[in-house]
C-alpha cells in the first residue's frame, strides 16, 4: 500500500480506525476484532487509531497486545482529553474535558502501559479543553516528545486558531477531524487549509459516514438501540429516510466505476491531497479488505468533480453530531 506522511511519521495511505472494536458500535466481539487487526497488518495497513476513552480502556489493551509482534512494523496513535469517572457505569463514566498539563502527562504514562509499549507514536488531543490554553497542553505534550515517551504530536476537532497556537508552540504532525461526502466541514472552517500551509498531516475519521455511506444503513433497525449512532441526528428516521436518495446514487456511481459505495467514498477521500490519512473503522476482515483494496481506485478530476456535487453536505439530512458534543469540536 501506498505510504504518505504524517510530520515525520511515514504511514499506510489508509489507517484503521479501532474504535468499533471495543466502544460505541453494540455488542463486540474480540476473536473477531482479533482477526480484523491481524489481517490488517497483512494487508500492508500500518496506521492503528486507538484512544484512552474507547471502551475506556479497553481497545488500548487490544491494540497493544494484537499488534506488540510487529511493533517496529506500525504507527499507533492514541488521545487523551476526556475525564473518565470508574466510580460510575459504563456509559456513564465520560464527564468532561480535561488537557491540564499533570492529566496529559499522566494519561501517557497509563497508555503506554495499556499499550505495552515505551514510546506513544502519535499524541493526540481528542477535544480542546477551552479551560486550559492549548499552549499549556501542547507545552505538557512536548515535555513528553522530549522524554522520549511520544514521537508526534497531534489534535483532534481543533479549530484553525487553535491548531497555530498550538503549532506554535511544537511541531502538530497530524490533525483528526470528521471528513467524508457527507461531512466537510474541514473544507469550510479553514482547518485543510491551516493543515496544507503548515504542512501538517489530515486523518479523517468516519470517512464512510458512521457506515452511511456503505449503504448498509438504511432504517434505524440497521443498528442496535445500544449504538451511540442511534443518537446521533443524521441517524433518525426521517433523516435516513430522507438520505436514501444520495446513497442509492452513490451506490449507482460506484456501480458504473464497477466497486463499492464504500470504495467510492473512500476513494474520493484519499484524492483530496497527499496528506490526507483516512482511518475508516472495520470489525470484520471482508470490511476491512473491501476498504484497503479502495486505496488503488484512480478517479479522475471530473469523477471526483461529479461526486463532490451530486453528494454535497448541503443535500445531505440531519447533523453529524448533537449540538451538545458540536459545541466540543472547536470549530
Amino acid at each position: 500500500m501506498e505510504t504518505r506522511k504524517l510530520g515525520s511519521l511515514s504511514v499506510s495511505a489508509l489507517g484503521l480506525g479501532c474504535m468499533g472494536m471495543s466502544y460505541a458500535y453494540g455488542a463486540t466481539d474480540e476473536k473477531q476484532a482479533v482477526a480484523t487487526l491481524h489481517r490488517a497488518v497483512e494487508l500492508g495497513v500500518t496506521f492503528f487509531d486507538t484512544a484512552e476513552m474507547y471502551g475506556p480502556y479497553d481497545n488500548e489493551i487490544l491494540v497493544g497486545r494484537e499488534l506488540k509482534a510487529v511493533r517496529d512494523r506500525v504507527v499507533i496513535a492514541t488521545k487523551f482529553g476526556f475525564r473518565i469517572d470508574d466510580s460510575k457505569p459504563h456509559g456513564q463514566n465520560i464527564v468532561g474535558v480535561d488537557s491540564r498539563p499533570e492529566h496529559v502527562k499522566a494519561v501517557a504514562e497509563a497508555s503506554l502501559k495499556r499499550l505495552g509499549t515505551d514510546v506513544i507514536d502519535l499524541y493526540y488531543q481528542h477535544r480542546v479543553d477551552p479551560s486550559v490554553p492549548i499552549e499549556d497542553t501542547v507545552g505538557a505534550m512536548a515535555e513528553l516528545v522530549a522524554e522520549g515517551k511520544v514521537r508526534a504530536l497531534g489534535l483532534s476537532e481543533a479549530g484553525a486558531a487553535t491548531i497555530r497556537r498550538a503549532h506554535a508552540v511544537h511541531p502538530i504532525a497530524a490533525v483528526q477531524s470528521e471528513y467524508s461526502l457527507f461531512s466537510r466541514d474541514p473544507e469550510e472552517n479553514g482547518v485543510l487549509a491551516t493543515c496544507r500551509e503548515l504542512g501538517i498531516g489530515f486523518v479523517p475519521y468516519s470517512p464512510l459516514g458512521r457506515g452511511m455511506l456503505t449503504g448498509a444503513i438504511r432504517k434505524p433497525e440497521d443498528i442496535g438501540a445500544d449504538d451511540f449512532r442511534s443518537q446521533l441526528p443524521r441517524f433518525q428516521a426521517e433523516n435516513l429516510s430522507a438520505n436514501e436518495a444520495l446513497i442509492d446514487l452513490l451506490t449507482a456511481m460506484a456501480g458504473e466505476k464497477g466497486v463499492t459505495a464504500a470504495q467510492l467514498a473512500l476513494a474520493w477521500v484519499l484524492h483530496q491531497g497527499k496528506h490526507i490519512v483516512p482511518i475508516p473503522g472495520a470489525r470484520k476482515i471482508p470490511h476491512l479488505e473491501q476498504n484497503a483494496a479502495a486505496a488503488d481506485i484512480a478517479l479522475s478530476a471530473e469523477e471526483l468533480a461529479r461526486l463532490s456535487t451530486a453528494l454535497s453536505p448541503d443535500k445531505v439530512a440531519g447533523k453529524r453530531y448533537s449540538d451538545a458534543s458540536l459545541a466540543m469540536t472547536n470549530l
